[in-house]
């Protein structure tokens, strides 16, 4: 194939000038301006009758089929390419999750898929930063989960989404003998959506110095060497049943377990004695500390009473000091906004409410770890501790 010749814009108007003035044949033409073929006269010819002069200044292998050559667009031509492509370009990142700090193939190729239809894949491309190339190379491979995503997204599951980034990296390396980062783990949680909910933070407080009706003999002092050593209860709300529920729970220091659980529709002293004597059934509880606040249920003489039967020692925090009792208040925070949505406050019926909370017991005792118990569950601890 023989070399293709430009001729310049200015001998292509001079021959079509010459060809209307009737005076030279095509081969005289040729002869004059070193043309290789009369085709190419005819050709100007055309552009000239079809009023395409724009065409004589385009190079070799460029075709101004659109009608404007590289110089005619004017300054509002050129805004309105920069405007199309800048609404484009909002429409597209619009589309795209988190940060933007980086393209992920999966969401890239989803993107493309959904907009080829309207942008060319050649501008999307441009968009994000992506050579083209890389994006057919992107489509060709398979994007499913990885090793560790699966097994992630199996903890995640086992444990209803309610353990963080921390307690899924701990079990990665327990059950899995597989160490990775925590944010590896976050990273890849937030991917697939899996987040544990967040409780609200409590605002924080330093409560004044109030009267001790018992003796504190906890003192903060949430350690315990043993079972049955140190005990903490208290009672919470539950508003979201067709009426106001009261939760009582009384829970083991020594490795977290609940030991007895009561709900009521009122929070009379009934309702903790009910508790107590669930939790006293069946163990040795002589000298054991039950430390809760300075409740009315506490203080009453029924309730210290039978705690004094039991040769039980009872603690009370300071008035008006929930931090004195921070684990099972830790709990009761854990267990509406890990059970319950907030929005669900006064839409449940109370069997539902019920069967929830006995769910959640269970779940807690029996299939939750804990990094302080070396990511056992409480049950699972107290045995191997055996």
């Amino acid at each position: 194939m023989g070399k293709k010749v430009h001729y310049p814009e200015e001998v292509k108007k001079k021959v079509v000038q010459l060809k209307l003035e009737g005076n030279h044949s095509n081969q005289e033409l040729m002869d004059i301006f070193g043309i290789k073929n009369k085709s190419q006269i005819k050709t100007w010819m055309k552009w000239f009758r079809n009023g395409e002069n724009h065409r004589f200044a385009q190079p070799i292998g460029k075709q101004y089929s659109n009608g404007l050559g590289p110089d005619d667009e004017n300054e509002v031509a050129l805004l309105k390419k920069k405007v199309a492509y800048y609404e484009m370009r909002e429409e597209l990142l619009g589309k795209v999750p988190g940060n933007r700090k980086e393209v992920v193939p999966e969401v890239f190729i989803q993107i493309v898929e959904a907009f080829k239809h309207k942008y060319k894949i050649k501008a999307i491309c441009e968009c994000f930063g992506v050579a083209k190339a890389t994006y057919y190379r992107w489509r060709g491979k398979e994007w499913g989960p990885t090793v560790l995503e699966e097994k992630i997204l199996e903890i995640c599951e086992g444990l209803t989404f309610r353990v963080g980034h921390r307690m899924v990296r701990d079990l990665l390396r327990k059950e899995h003998q597989i160490k990775v980062n925590r944010n590896t783990v976050q990273r890849i949680m937030q991917k697939y959506h899996v987040q544990c909910r967040v409780k609200p933070k409590r605002q924080s407080y330093i409560a004044g110095e109030s009267k001790i009706v018992v003796p504190n003999y906890l003192e903060r002092n949430f350690h315990a060497s043993k079972p049955n050593e140190k005990w903490v209860t208290d009672i919470t709300y539950l508003p979201y049943g067709e009426k106001m529920l009261y939760l009582s729970t009384i829970m083991d220091l020594y490795n977290n377990e609940i030991l007895a659980y009561s709900i009521s529709d009122n929070q009379e002293k009934s309702l903790v004695l009910d508790t107590l004597r669930k939790a006293c059934e069946g163990r040795d509880v002589y000298e054991v500390i039950l430390h809760s606040d300075q409740g009315s249920q506490y203080t009453s003489y029924e309730f210290q009473e039978e705690t004094k039967k039991r040769g039980i020692i009872t603690s009370m925090s300071r008035r008006g000091n929930c931090f004195d009792n921070a684990v099972i208040e830790s709990f009761h925070s854990q267990l509406k906004s890990e059970e319950f949505n907030p929005l669900d406050r006064g839409k449940l019926d109370n069997h539902t409410v019920r069967e929830k909370v006995e769910t959640y017991m269970y779940y807690y005792n029996y299939c939750r770890p804990f990094k302080k118990l070396n990511c056992q569950t409480p049950i699972e601890f107290r045995v191997m501790a055996a």
